[in-house]
C-alpha cells in the first residue's frame, strides 16, 4: 500500500481538512425542487435496483412515438432535478462562484421535444435513492453499480426494452459510467454514444480547493482521512487511466478556466479514450463550474446533434 505523506498541520487546520474529506465523503442528500410537470412534461416515477441491490428512484419521461432512450445521471452532491445551489447549506459547495440553482429539468425537455424518451435517475446516496456502502461517496467507483443497474433496467423494462439507448453522465455520473465500462465493457455494446459534462478526478479538485485556501502542503492529511472513510486513495478514483475503457462516441465538455479543476484533468481523460469518434468542447468566457452544468440547456445544438448522429 503506498504510504500517504503527511505534512504537520495545526488543530485548527486539521479540523479544516478533516471537515473538507468528510463533506466529499459523506455527501449531504439534496432535495428535489422541481419537476417534469412543472415544464409541462408527463412523467412516471419509477424505481429500479443498482446491480448490489440499491434501491434507485428515478423519472421516465416518455415521447410518444419514439423508441429512442437516454439515461441521465449527475454529479455529486447533486440529484436528477440537479441542486438546490441557491439554499444554504447546498450554497457553501461550491463556493460563491456557483451560488446559484442547478436545474436540470429543462434539459429533459429539450431533449423530449426533440423525439427522445429520458430516463433520469438518483444515484445511491443522494436524492431520494437508498442508502448504501454506510451512505460514502467514492468518486463514483461504487456508484458505477448505478449506471449497470440503470442499464439493465432499460434493456428489461416493458415499455424500455429494446429502445435505442445513449447516456448523459455528469461528473461524478460520468465518472462512474467509465468505471462501469472498465468492469462491464459487455454491457455497454449496443449503446450507441455518451455525452458527458465535466468528469473529473478527485485528487485534482482537493489539490485546487487546498490551493485555494493556501493548504495545498496538506495534500497529504485530506487523503488519509477520506480514505478513513472510503477505503479509496485519491489516485484510485480518477477515470483518466479509465477512460481507455470507453468504446462509444463521447462528448466531453468542461468549462476551461473554473477553479474547480484543471484543463489538463479532462483533456488527459479526452487523450486516453481510444476511439475516433469524440468531441472535447470548452466552456469559455466563466469561472463558475455550475455554468458547465447548465451548458447543456443554454446551448444544446452541439449536444443534440451528436444524439442525432448516433442514435438515430
Amino acid at each position: 500500500m503506498t504510504h500517504v505523506v503527511e505534512t504537520p498541520a495545526s488543530d485548527e487546520t486539521r479540523k479544516i481538512l478533516k471537515g473538507i474529506a468528510a463533506q466529499i465523503g459523506y455527501p449531504i442528500r439534496a432535495p428535489l425542487l422541481k419537476s417534469p410537470e412543472d415544464y409541462g412534461l408527463k412523467y412516471d416515477r419509477v424505481s429500479f435496483l443498482s446491480l448490489d441491490g440499491v434501491p434507485l428512484e428515478a423519472w421516465f419521461i416518455p415521447c410518444e412515438g419514439s423508441d429512442k432512450l437516454v439515461i441521465a445521471n449527475h454529479p455529486l452532491w447533486f440529484n436528477r432535478y440537479g441542486l438546490p445551489a441557491h439554499l444554504e447549506p447546498w450554497k457553501s459547495i461550491g463556493g460563491p462562484l456557483n451560488a446559484f440553482e442547478v436545474n436540470y429539468v429543462p434539459d429533459y425537455k429539450i431533449l423530449h421535444d426533440e423525439g427522445y424518451n429520458v430516463l433520469a435517475y438518483d444515484m445511491r446516496n443522494l436524492g431520494q435513492s437508498g442508502s448504501a456502502n454506510g451512505g460514502i461517496s467514492s468518486g463514483g467507483r461504487l456508484e458505477a453499480r448505478d449506471v449497470l443497474g440503470s442499464i439493465q433496467y432499460a434493456r428489461t423494462d416493458p415499455r424500455l426494452k429494446g429502445m435505442t439507448l445513449g447516456l448523459f453522465s455528469r461528473c461524478q455520473g460520468c465518472n462512474a459510467t467509465i468505471y462501469a465500462m472498465a468492469e462491464s465493457p459487455d454491457t455497454f455494446e449496443g449503446i450507441r454514444c455518451m455525452v458527458a459534462p465535466q468528469p473529473l478526478s478527485v485528487r485534482v479538485a482537493i489539490e485546487q480547493l487546498l490551493a485555494a485556501m493556501g493548504l495545498d502542503e496538506h495534500i497529504g492529511i485530506v487523503e488519509q482521512e477520506l480514505m478513513a472513510i472510503n477505503s479509496f486513495r485519491l489516485d484510485e478514483m480518477s477515470p483518466v487511466p479509465f477512460a481507455k475503457h470507453v468504446r462509444i462516441p463521447t462528448l466531453l465538455y468542461q468549462v476551461k478556466d473554473e477553479a474547480l479543476t484543471r484543463p489538463d484533468d479532462i483533456q488527459g481523460m479526452f487523450d486516453n479514450i481510444p476511439i475516433p469518434e469524440k468531441e472535447l468542447i470548452w466552456i469559455k468566457g466563466t469561472s463558475s463550474r455550475w455554468d458547465g452544468y447548465l451548458y447543456f440547456q443554454r446551448k444544446p445544438e452541439r449536444m443534440i446533434a451528436w444524439f442525432n448522429q448516433y442514435m438515430h
